[in-house]
């Protein structure tokens, strides 16, 4: 069903269904969840060793642009993607501790959204960059673990 509805979506726009676009989405499929770029290419791979990095750089590029695929900003400069859920613009949260991401309400930035537009004019795009915290689980073992991690040399 997916591929059928970005398939719509392409031709709708006058583009076309490509092997290298089934490979990125067949990759998203199967990993589920939030992927960094280099895992994207790494999971394309296996499905069809023939499509070039380049091809599935600009294919994400594209799939985002459609909607079908969100991207997000995580911290040190890793880019992550996944397939949208319809609600293009939820919030991330990020763990400083394990790295995993988290999916949030897309309003629970929005009063927040709202006074940085009053107080400054500045319009967030919240659901570009993941919010930087601590998981519950990693909070649950403690501080010790936190604390290493934030004093961790680079």
């Amino acid at each position: 069903m997916l591929l059928q509805d970005v398939a719509v979506r392409l031709r709708a726009r006058g583009e076309r269904m490509t092997g290298p676009r089934r490979a990125v989405l067949t990759a998203l499929v199967r990993h589920g969840g939030h992927v960094l770029a280099a895992e994207v290419v790494e999971a394309v791979a296996d499905v069809d060793p023939s499509v070039h990095r380049a091809s599935v750089y600009r294919t994400l590029e594209t799939l985002s642009d459609l909607g079908v695929v969100q991207h997000l900003h995580l911290g040190h400069g890793g880019t992550a993607y996944h397939l949208s859920d319809g609600d293009h613009h939820h919030v991330h949260a990020q763990c400083q501790v394990c790295g995993g991401v988290e999916d949030l309400p897309a309003d629970l930035l929005d009063t927040v959204a709202e006074q940085v537009v009053l107080r400054s004019g500045f319009v967030l795009d919240p659901g570009h960059v993941a919010l930087s915290g601590t998981c519950r689980a990693c909070a649950t073992h403690g501080s010790s673990s936190a604390t290493r991690h934030h004093t961790r040399e680079p």
